[in-house]
């Protein structure tokens, strides 16, 4: 006899107990449902690999190898079929709506009941967007907030993770090191970077990479008397 296909979800949170009553809550609103748990971004990445017809991944927007929006865009640069749903702690309306910008597609406050995590799960793995009701109604970014939003998603995982690298005031050196490139294509992706995103200056693209890593942060584009910084530009 035929037999629908399994759906295959991957949840990826540092927290045991939280991680444990997810899966309980995807288990019991879809009981075929094959279900792995990983409490880092390089362990999701890693069975993304080993298991590429994964239907839907979960992710905690605040784990090891990873903060704010960081790993959201690196999965839709990396896999933009893939279905990535946001579960946090955080109900911030303005988070919710800049997830769902980036490419999520659902938002689950920690606070949900197992009951309203399972209606979330099941919406999603039909291919609909589910938000928490009433916290992301009304919320809508500046035009300038937007662009740059599309202006980010269209960066490669290479470049990305080059703007990352920026953050912490890497030099080209030190980023062609971990990146296992040279130091003229780092700063190639550099200029392509600043390009895409419509900057000019290293220090401001430092400054937009550290505002992707704090997802409470207000606004990406910061004010220009904050670009004053102690990142070094290069050459």
């Amino acid at each position: 006899m035929y037999r629908l296909p399994k759906h295959r979800l991957l949840i990826a949170d540092d927290h045991p107990l939280f991680r444990a009553a997810l899966t309980a809550a995807v288990a019991d609103a879809v009981p075929e449902a094959i279900v792995e748990a990983t409490a880092s971004l390089v362990e999701l990445l890693a069975k993304l690999d080993a298991q590429p017809d994964c239907d839907l991944v979960l992710l905690d927007l605040r784990m090891p190898g990873s903060s704010g929006f960081s790993s959201l865009i690196q999965l839709r640069g990396l896999r933009p079929d893939l279905p990535v749903a946001i579960v946090s702690g955080e109900e911030n309306p303005l988070v919710i709506r800049r997830a769902i910008d980036f490419g999520a597609c659902g938002y689950i406050p920690k606070s949900a009941s197992l009951g309203v995590i399972g209606e979330a799960v099941r919406a999603m793995l039909d291919g609909n967007e589910w938000l928490p009701e009433g916290l992301a109604d009304g919320v809508d970014q500046d035009a300038a907030e937007q662009a740059l939003t599309r202006q980010i998603a269209t960066l490669t995982p290479q470049q990305f993770k080059v703007l990352m690298a920026l953050a912490d005031g890497r030099l080209n050196k030190q980023i062609g090191y971990e990146l296992s490139i040279t130091e003229a294509t780092v700063k190639a992706h550099v200029t392509a970077v600043l390009r895409k995103l419509g900057l000019y200056r290293r220090t401001q693209a430092a400054l937009l990479a550290r505002r992707l890593l704090d997802a409470s942060a207000g606004s990406l584009t910061p004010p220009m008397d904050e670009l004053q910084s102690d990142v070094a530009d290069e050459d």
